[in-house]
């Protein structure tokens, strides 16, 4: 449903955001679709009804108005926006119908634009939010969505999209964190108090290589209260729920953080992306990738083909 002149009127953005809103309105995209069409209010790039209908109105490489500083940076990168029907005030929850879909368009998102897997941390940073995370993203301040959306968007759409892009379960929305901060298997190997090893030391160098250091010595085989802390930071920089950031590992934190970080570090291809998006993704340049992966023609990837990372 291509909005009309703004769809071709409006400048180029390289998305590196994604951000949910609520439109405080119990419209289907049609609806929505047509309120836009006919008035000078602001659009965004998708829309999603109460049954998980989904349309489109904006190219997601298109700048669109509903984000305020976050459309379009001077840098060029912009956010992509989701509205979604609502009740008039946002009280309402999303339906599962909406959560399946929010997941739908995360996941394309990230294997499409290269969005990396985690809650922005800043206004500017890439990544997943809601309109109300920062006031950069609205007029001084939103309420949008409300809080009962805000909750289901940490407890359930985002480690769903994680999830599904990993082609995972959907975990449990409300899963439970270790209470006792004591040690836990994983891959066989302990982790936590009184672990050791050198599976230990490669997870503190991963740590310091993901900026979340809190070491004074080492890291080192025996595990201390400096490996709690510093994998402590490691769980909010993916924005876990705070009562889950006890640092002490979980399976699906510990994967990613020595996939993204460890000391042999890979990455497989996935469909639609490109090795500038890949290297954004990971702090380095495509240059350093053709390199060091030998590759004659950097416009030439494959999904399914792994690719050393620095």
């Amino acid at each position: 449903m291509e909005l009309q002149p703004e769809s071709d009127a409006q400048p180029a953005i390289r998305p590196t955001q994604v951000i949910f809103h609520s439109i405080a309105a119990p419209w289907t995209p049609r609806r929505t679709y047509e309120y836009w069409r006919d008035s000078t209010n602001l659009e965004s790039h998708f829309g999603v009804g109460y049954d998980g209908s989904i349309a489109q109105y904006i190219g997601t490489e298109t700048r669109a108005d509903s984000n305020m500083h976050a459309n379009r940076r001077s840098d060029g990168t912009g956010a992509v926006s989701v509205e979604s029907a609502s009740d008039l005030h946002h009280t309402d929850p999303w339906t599962p119908a909406q959560v399946t879909a929010l997941i739908r368009i995360g996941v394309w998102m990230h294997q499409h634009h290269g969005i990396p897997l985690r809650i922005c941390r800043s206004a500017a940073d890439p990544g997943f939010g809601i309109h109300r995370m920062f006031a950069a993203w609205s007029d001084g301040g939103t309420e949008c969505p409300g809080d009962a959306r805000a909750d289901q968007f940490r407890s359930v759409v985002f480690p769903g999209i994680v999830a599904a892009a990993g082609g995972k379960p959907v975990p449990n929305p409300k899963p439970q964190p270790n209470p006792g901060g004591g040690a836990v298997v994983i891959d066989g190997k302990k982790y936590g108090p009184g672990a050791s090893g050198d599976h230990i030391t490669a997870m503190g160098r991963a740590l310091v290589r993901a900026g979340c250091s809190r070491y004074k010595v080492g890291p080192g085989p025996e595990w201390t209260s400096a490996d709690t802390e510093s994998f402590r930071v490691w769980q909010q920089k993916l924005g876990d729920y705070p009562e889950a950031c006890d640092g002490i590992p979980g399976p699906l934190q510990l994967r990613r953080l020595l996939r993204e970080f460890g000391d042999a570090r890979t990455h497989t291809v996935a469909r639609g992306e490109t090795l500038t998006a890949i290297a954004r993704r990971y702090g380095t340049t495509w240059q350093t990738l053709a390199k060091i992966n030998g590759l004659a023609n950097p416009n030439v990837i494959v999904p399914g083909q792994t690719l050393k990372l620095p």
